[in-house]
């Protein structure tokens, strides 16, 4: 095959393997001999010749079986697939939330099934983040977990986000405005709320109208009810995620408020959802597909010998009708 490509057989493996250095050209050649040639790689001989599995699993805190169906981690698997997709690694997906989950993960970690792991959705205290630190197979977080700080991480500007959407609504004239946030044990709920605190304390605005929820519709509309009975008199809200603010939407909306003309609301993600409320929803865009993409090529590269620092996504303000965009510092 690499006689047909008329290169070495050195770069014949680079170029197959989808490694770098490697010339455009080359890489072109070799292709074109893997199609005349009809060639398979054997996936048994070259796991022996690179000690690699090619096999890489992303495991996400929760027994909730409906997770990689939600918006948000359908994006991530996306991105994910997006940077396999010129590999031969494939996607094992654990829900590791459930003793049964955990027990699984730990299967993978103890026969090395897999070159590598990417963990989302650590609560703080996670058992799986310990698990992280004794194995010596490549970790890579997206999102940190609260309280800590692993070697390799993804992450998005949570905190510069939350508080760029809290200070659009104090620009907008809004002055009593509450938040609703995530679980708290969450590193990105935790960062979203410190967002808002910052923004607020500038403004030297009262940040005590706050309620928790769980970054879901329903808990949204429930911490919406419970706002409006503790200060019937706020004028704006900043939800921590899309779904949240999709459901304080519809509780503002059996109450008789208005949006934007009585209550502010801005909300954080920029998912589908956000375009389908009415009225449609401000939000801060976190790049949730690149969240995806940038963790898997963290993690391949670590696999390949590299060492990366710790990643930053930047987050922008978009107001439907129009965007700013901005890095959030």
């Amino acid at each position: 095959m690499a006689e047909r490509a008329g290169v070495s057989r050195s770069v014949a493996s680079r170029a197959i393997n989808n490694e770098i250095n490697v010339s455009p050209a080359k890489r072109d050649a070799v292709q074109r001999a893997v199609e005349e040639l009809g060639y398979v790689p054997n996936r048994s001989a070259r796991a022996l010749a690179t000690n690699r599995v090619g096999a890489v699993v992303l495991a996400v805190s929760t027994s909730h079986p409906g997770a990689f169906a939600d918006a948000f981690f359908a994006q991530i698997i996306y991105g994910i697939s997006s940077a396999l997709e010129r590999t031969d690694f494939t996607l094992t997906l654990v829900l590791a939330g459930s003793p049964e989950g955990s027990a699984k993960l730990k299967r993978i970690v103890r026969s090395r099934r897999a070159d590598g792991i990417m963990l989302m959705n650590l609560h703080g205290g996670d058992p799986l983040a310990k698990l992280a630190e004794q194995t010596a197979m490549p970790v890579v977080f997206g999102g940190r977990p609260l309280g800590g700080e692993p070697r390799w991480y993804v992450d998005v500007d949570n905190r510069g986000g939350a508080r760029l959407a809290t200070e659009h609504l104090v620009d907008g004239g809004y002055r009593r405005i509450a938040t609703i946030t995530g679980p708290l044990s969450l590193d990105v709920a935790e960062a979203r709320y410190c967002g808002f605190r910052d923004a607020m304390a500038v403004a030297g605005l009262s940040p005590d109208r706050v309620e928790h929820a769980d970054f879901t519709e329903a808990g949204g509309a429930a911490a919406m009810t419970r706002l409006l009975r503790a200060h019937p008199d706020l004028d704006a809200v900043f939800a921590a995620s899309d779904n949240m603010a999709a459901g304080a939407l519809g509780v503002l909306r059996a109450h008789g408020r208005a949006v934007p003309d009585d209550v502010g609301v801005v909300g954080f993600d920029d998912l589908r959802i956000a375009q389908l409320t009415y009225p449609q929803l401000t939000t801060i865009h976190q790049p949730v597909q690149a969240l995806g993409e940038e963790m898997t090529r963290m993690l391949l590269a670590i696999v390949d010998g590299a060492r990366p620092t710790p990643l930053l996504l930047p987050t922008r303000l978009v107001v439907r009708g129009r965007v700013i965009s901005t890095w959030c510092t």
